[in-house]
């Protein structure tokens, strides 16, 4: 199946879905090697496949880990630079949970691998304490809030960097 990624020579369209997953006072966020910002692991949605069934598959071909998720916690627009051109992406980010706490570290981090493109990139999976989130660098910034204090109904922003 084929990524909802469109990439023309003037600009760049993402649809991207992304897992809040909280564990013991921490979140699991990833960054690849060289970058100083963190992100939800997650990744481009699949023509044909629901968010939900995208952001399963790739918890489990990323980190190797079976996820249940438990609902949808943040809708965001983002337009930022993606090398040369302008991108908008819209994501979907899910509050989720681990159905097998066995399958990945829990009180340490590590390390992981995603393919975009015809690139494999070495990705760091960090477990960051919720009370450092507001000092941490997270794309997009404003899910920084609603990480730390979880909102009962679904939130939407926009971040244009």
């Amino acid at each position: 199946m084929a990524d909802i990624l469109f990439k023309t020579d003037d600009y760049i369209f993402s649809y991207r879905v992304g897992g809040v997953l909280i564990h013991n006072g921490k979140v699991l966020m990833q960054n690849a090697e060289g970058d100083d910002g963190y992100a939800f692991i997650g990744g481009h949605v699949a023509f044909g496949e629901t968010t939900d069934e995208t952001l399963v598959r790739e918890f489990k071909e990323e980190i190797g880990a079976d996820i249940k998720i438990e609902r949808l916690l943040m809708v965001n627009e983002n337009f930022f630079p993606w090398g040369d051109r302008p991108c908008q992406q819209i994501n979907l980010y899910y509050l989720i949970s681990l159905k097998d706490e066995t399958q990945i570290p829990l009180d340490r981090n590590f390390k992981a691998f995603d393919d975009l493109g015809n690139e494999r990139i070495e990705l760091n999976m960090c477990w960051i304490p919720l009370e450092d989130v507001p000092n941490t660098s997270i794309y997009p910034p404003q899910a920084k809030e609603y990480i730390m204090n979880l909102p009962d109904e679904i939130v939407y922003f926009v971040y244009k960097e």
